[in-house]
């Protein structure tokens, strides 16, 4: 990938594309190309391939997705399959056709089965029955994986893929029944030191353990991808590193300058006990994240701020 190179990134507007918007701006590259969900809907087959007939990107970073917390998955299942469907296989497809000299497709950790053993190893893949919750966004995630495999099999593209762990930063998605478990946690403490709440209540015995990486240090994982990796397995992008959520729950408490209490609603389901992504491919390639989990809370918290300014 030349510094002149032709780069579409596909939802560039979210978090993770955003940031691989940012990190490529910040290495020099010059021709970016992005259109915004109202100039081009990648759900519509011919919108996409009169695109790619026209710009003829070279690279393809595909961060476009529809995207939610539990609730929205289990709520809008068909839309979740349907819409990720439509998005990945019009642009896998529009990047074919068009003669893409490589593209990255972007995935997700709730992929893998949902009793596979920790840390999840890539080829955990399809070696059990998923979360129920999630399995629309799920199939579509696995359909995107192994269209890449297969037209790299059938046609000889150079189509990639990665599997992020649970993200969070700049554009993050703050709706309380909707997002995911960082930004839900920011809000609820922010909300409750601006109402000098006596505590926050928080879901289950805070027992779980997590892994959280900061959106930059995806985009950066990514680009690297994009420069070094050609093979057909997808790779875990992950930090190895877990945090319960509890101490998430004191780290995010201590950012934003709550000063109640924590209190554990025990009656409430936990979740998982553990998801962790073994991410020693990626490590011994040469890469590894850089941000810390506090550091990255840190520098997350400003953005919410200013984005929920009254």
């Amino acid at each position: 990938m030349e510094k002149n190179s032709k780069i579409f990134i596909a939802g560039h507007r979210g978090m993770v594309g955003s940031a691989i918007l940012r990190q490529l701006k910040q290495e020099g590259f010059a021709d970016l190309i992005t259109r915004t969900s109202a100039e081009l809907d990648l759900r519509n087959q011919q919108a996409v391939n009169d695109f790619f007939a026209k710009e003829k990107p070279e690279y393809v970073f595909l961060a476009a997705a529809k995207v939610g917390g539990i609730i929205a998955n289990n709520t809008y299942r068909a839309e979740f399959l349907y819409d990720n469907l439509l998005i990945e296989s019009n642009i896998i497809h529009a990047a074919y056709k068009n003669d893409v000299k490589k593209l990255l497709f972007l995935g997700s950790s709730c992929i893998y089965p949902k009793l596979a053993p920790q840390p999840l190893k890539e080829e955990y893949l399809l070696t059990g029955l998923l979360e129920s919750t999630n399995e629309p966004y799920a199939i579509a995630k696995i359909t995107g994986i192994k269209l890449c495999e297969a037209y790299r099999d059938q046609y000889g593209c150079n189509f990639i893929s990665a599997m992020p762990t649970n993200l969070y930063g700049p554009g993050d998605n703050y709706h309380l029944q909707n997002s995911h478990v960082i930004p839900a946690l920011i809000r609820k403490f922010h909300e409750a030191k601006q109402n000098k709440a006596a505590f926050v209540e928080i879901w289950g015995t805070g027992s779980p353990l997590r892994e959280f990486m900061y959106a930059d240090d995806v985009a950066g994982a990514c680009v690297f991808l994009m420069k070094q990796y050609d093979d057909k397995l997808f790779v875990n992008i992950g930090t190895g590193e877990e945090v319960t959520i509890k101490d998430l729950a004191l780290l995010v408490k201590e950012v934003v300058g709550f000063e109640g209490d924590i209190q554990f609603d025990t009656s409430k389901p936990d979740g998982t006990p553990r998801k962790l992504m073994d991410s020693s491919r990626l490590h011994n390639m040469g890469w590894k994240h850089a941000v810390s989990l506090k550091e990255g809370l840190k520098k997350t918290y400003p953005f919410f701020v200013e984005a929920n300014k009254k």
